[in-house]
């Protein structure tokens, strides 16, 4: 089987368990050097264990790979610099971070806690930006000093985000964030020799398994194992994907999909007077494609409905 990137220094952040450990798996069989970065907490972010990144390390090692364990907290600065530095201290380089540390603490808006707010926001939104940051500085100067780049930021948005669901809204929010911080750091990265790309994984994880109506079948098991994602990142972190940057890739065991972003749909003059806005917005919708939902088709986006929570 081809090396899709062989000596390739990768970073992939929370890759003690689920789809993380699947990405840092499956770079390593295809040549890479991984970081496994896991704090090993909880789902809801409490908590710690070295030994989730520490496994996956051996398992690298015992297949032939080369890997690290790190446990620092991506969601600071200091926690992200030491993870860039760890990467180019260890193995000389860096090509590639996989931004994918994440927790979950659903809970519909109004009953929402502003710490439930502010944890999911600061691990997924800012513990994307944090790695990207210091790996964005390394290759900046790399590039200014005249050396080459070849890298590669790979992010991790998800259906909530970029479609919507119900009692995600910190979750869906810190995901559309990353999304257009995506499409906006792939504009600015580029000067550098560096592509920005994120997946939406659908995956049965610790993180989702709980939130299914019925125990699934073996069946969907397999259609929902976090094997599926790993392919598409590999993918992108390697040096056959340097012509893409800035896409969103929907990624599952049912299908590989590009999500396509915001466009501009019907539109008209514009109306100073509010009071003749009503007929202009009812032509506008008329014409304009209804929501996706999860599934991203659009028109499958569920009716709000009244009634109590």
């Amino acid at each position: 089987m081809a090396k899709l990137c062989e000596g390739r220094v990768v970073i992939v952040t929370g890759s003690g368990r689920g789809i993380g450990r699947e990405h840092a798996l499956s770079l390593a069989r295809h040549g890479a050097h991984v970081v496994v970065n896991d704090l090993g907490a909880g789902v809801d972010g409490s908590g710690g264990d070295a030994s989730p990144a520490q496994q996956v390390v051996a398992e690298i090692e015992a297949a032939g790979g080369r890997a690290i364990a790190n446990g620092d907290d991506i969601s600071t600065f200091a926690g992200a610099d030491r993870l860039v530095r760890a990467a180019v201290e260890t193995f000389g380089d860096l090509h590639a971070v996989v931004n994918n540390a994440g927790i979950l603490r659903d809970r519909m808006m109004a009953n929402m806690t502003e710490a439930e707010w502010d944890a999911v926001i600061t691990v997924h939104l800012k513990g994307t930006f944090a790695p990207a940051h210091f790996a964005a500085a390394y290759w900046r100067d790399r590039s200014k000093a005249g050396q080459p780049v070849d890298g590669r930021i790979i992010n991790t948005t998800s259906v909530s985000g970029i479609y919507g669901n119900i009692g995600q809204s910190n979750y869906g929010a810190a995901k559309a964030g990353i999304a257009a911080f995506t499409v906006i750091t792939a504009l600015e990265l580029a000067r550098y020799g560096v592509t920005v790309n994120a997946v939406a994984p659908v995956a049965l994880t610790r993180m989702t398994e709980n939130l299914q109506p019925t125990p699934p079948t073996d069946e969907e098991r397999e259609i929902q194992s976090p094997r599926w994602i790993a392919p598409i990142v590999t993918w992108l972190a390697s040096a056959e994907s340097k012509g893409v940057t800035g896409r969103v890739f929907e990624a599952s065991g049912r299908t590989l999909a590009i999500a396509e972003g915001w466009v501009r749909g019907p539109s008209h003059d514009p109306v100073a007077d509010p009071t003749a806005l009503g007929p202009v917005v009812e032509q506008l919708l008329a014409g304009a494609r209804k929501n996706s939902g999860m599934d991203g088709r659009p028109g499958s986006w569920p009716q709000p409905q009244a009634g109590a929570d």
